[in-house]
């Protein structure tokens, strides 16, 4: 079983920072990762970061050298350190667990979290 809970958004002037928080809590599972996802209105979601518990990291071009993930073992938590914002950044931020297999992350369908807004403003 997976549980995920995020926390961390907010409104953001653009160029600022925000540092997304997601706890996890896993058994009898198989998932060796946990990526954030984020989904804008009318758009779809994308995969932006991920970690393994190996501490692989994976990013989308459209956050590389601005976006930092990062995994607290000894909190069960995952961090999404965002700098840089932009207005084009503005979506509903959800923490996913998953695989990583063959230098690729796969979210599992079944282990979301419920999100948090960030909206950056010009």
């Amino acid at each position: 079983q997976v549980q995920l809970a995020e926390s961390g958004g907010g409104l953001v002037q653009s160029g600022g920072s925000l540092r997304l928080s997601c706890i996890y809590s896993i058994t009898h599972s198989n998932v060796n990762a946990i990526g954030w996802s984020r989904q804008a209105p009318g758009k779809e979601r994308e995969l932006v970061a991920a970690v393994t518990f190996d501490e692989i990291t994976k990013y989308s071009d459209s956050v590389k050298g601005r976006f930092t993930i990062s995994r607290d073992n000894t909190k069960n938590t995952v961090y999404l350190q965002m700098n840089s914002l932009k207005p084009e950044d503005t979506a509903v931020y959800y923490c996913n667990a998953g695989l990583y297999v063959y230098g690729g992350y796969h979210p599992s369908r079944a282990y979301w979290g419920q999100g948090t807004q960030v909206t950056v403003s010009l």
